[in-house]
């Protein structure tokens, strides 16, 4: 292997210097020593807990009742029970407000407008979107002894090219460090109509088509595979059962990531027969409910191997909640506000389409109950999962170029300023804004080439501070041209140097 190659091999694996080494964040300072895992004999790294990642499908930050959904509408015991027993987040926000690129900055710490999407998602047949070479959450954790696993949607691309889903489907999640894949290729409800497990279509027959055989939920022809077809009502049920039956399968000794990715609340809105007709915000609620239910059992799988305070559980969604739809529309009709207080939903460049809820439980280490109002991003878990395993972190013009070490926050410890001193996000349409303290500029230009009218309120520059004005109602760049400026100033270097940390 040549000298290249082999610093690529090391790279993608995660192997970015000497495993004692502390991890440096993105303003310089080092993680404290007491903040590493450590053995008996005070080696970093030892003692590293299991990591279950729970990342929603269009989760409102106002959705879930330790967020403030009205308990007469929905109930969400499960996630409630996290934030009890963890640390809330009251300003955690997506890179994206739609999932593709949330989910590619939340796997490799890097905005995924860096790189070929620059607007909405990938496609149901697009390759396989992060570079085998990159590395990622389940890369840097395999060479430390983890089992990796993805359950869930995936939305991130098969192969190098067009993919074709009647071959192995390689490059693929086992090229990005995990072990096993059990997944909905793309969104629920997507044409391909099965799922996938392991490297291939779960029970591939042939690869015949038959693309007038069947038809999605809103009357599309799906892609025909020759193979078992979901049904939108069991996909909930399909994937936690294949989630806990992977967690039932670890044994304490072996450190284990789950990345597990459910469908709800998605559209369709397909309530299973255990969750249909529970809520009094209809089938959307009822929709909600299926998702605290499938975090339930994660939790009691957890609970039922002994695993609980082994185990770091985050919870967090891959962008807002949606207007779309006749049951969100009912929903809202009966006062459930998915966006809690912020201005918009998915695909806008609204805090609505980025707020999300984001919930670490880590028994003794994360104080539970407690909350937490400092900015974050959802693309910083790369870094403080590097961190809280030992770690050190690649150079930025290497890897994890936009993430950003927020294990103190996780920790409830003291620091002099924020761990991140300002974040960019970027919308449907490709529009960015960037924020930095109470501040929020948005740049207003859409790099989809024909943006949808709808939203054309976001297609000019336009300033708010959020501290006093949280639903974005008054444009103040004219009484503040100065922050303007230097903000517009920000956001051009971030792009122009590939990179905002380090």
């Amino acid at each position: 292997m040549s000298t290249l190659a082999s610093r690529r091999e090391a790279i993608r694996l995660g192997l970015f210097g000497t495993a004692g080494m502390l991890l440096t964040g993105g303003l310089g300072c080092r993680v404290p020593a007491t903040d590493v895992p450590r053995n008996a004999k005070g080696a970093p790294g030892a003692a590293r807990p299991n990591v279950v990642l729970i990342l929603a499908d269009d989760l409102g930050w106002g959705s879930v009742g330790c967020y403030g959904a009205d308990a007469k509408l929905v109930r969400t015991p499960n996630i409630d029970r996290l934030a009890k027993e963890g640390r809330r987040f009251t300003d955690a926000n997506t890179a994206s407000s739609v999932c593709s690129p949330t989910r590619y900055a939340l796997m490799t710490g890097r905005y995924c407008w860096r790189t070929s999407l620059q607007y909405e998602v990938l496609n149901v047949y697009a390759p396989l979107h992060i570079e085998p070479t990159r590395p990622t959450l389940a890369s840097i954790l395999k060479p430390l002894g983890y089992r990796t696993a993805v359950v869930g949607k995936w939305h991130l691309g098969y192969q190098s090219q067009k993919t074709d889903y009647t071959q192995p489907l390689r490059p693929g999640p086992q090229d990005l460090g995990f072990d096993y894949q059990f997944a909905v290729p793309s969104n629920h409800g997507d044409a391909t109509g099965v799922y996938v497990e392991g490297e291939q279509v779960a029970g591939l027959r042939s690869a015949t088509l038959d693309p007038g055989k069947y038809k999605n939920w809103r009357g599309v022809r799906q892609m025909g595979l020759d193979a078992p077809q979901r049904v939108d009502d069991d996909v909930m049920p399909t994937l936690t059962q294949k989630a806990v039956a992977w967690l039932k399968q670890q044994e304490r000794g072996t450190p284990f990531f789950l990345c597990y990715t459910p469908v709800s609340v998605h559209n369709p809105v397909t309530p299973s027969t255990a969750t249909r007709g529970t809520s009094k915000a209809g089938p959307y609620g009822d929709w909600i409910h299926e998702l605290d239910r499938s975090v339930g059992a994660v939790l009691a799988a957890l609970d039922e191997k002994g695993l609980t305070n082994d185990t770091l559980v985050l919870l967090t969604s891959d962008n807002g909640g949606e207007f779309f739809g006749e049951e969100q529309a009912a929903a809202q009709a009966a006062g459930l506000k998915p966006m809690g207080p912020f201005k918009g939903d998915k695909h806008t460049i609204w805090e609505g389409g980025f707020r999300v809820p984001y919930i670490v439980r880590w028994p003794g280490r994360a104080p539970a109950g407690t909350t937490c109002d400092e900015m974050i991003s959802l693309t910083d878990t790369f870094a403080t999962i590097a961190a809280l395993t030992g770690l050190p972190m690649p150079a930025a013009s290497q890897a994890a170029e936009d993430s950003f070490n927020i294990l103190p926050l996780w920790l409830d410890k003291k620091h002099d300023r924020p761990l991140r001193p300002y974040m960019i996000v970027h919308s449907a349409d490709g529009v960015f804004a960037i924020r930095k303290g109470p501040w929020k500029w948005i740049e207003g230009k859409p790099a989809k080439p024909k943006p949808p009218q709808a939203r054309r309120d976001e297609f000019h520059p336009q300033l708010y501070n959020l501290s006093d004005d949280i639903a974005e109602t008054k444009d103040v760049q004219n009484s503040d041209p100065a922050v303007a400026a230097e903000l517009s100033t920000l956001l051009n270097r971030c792009r122009e140097q590939g990179r905002s940390r380090g």
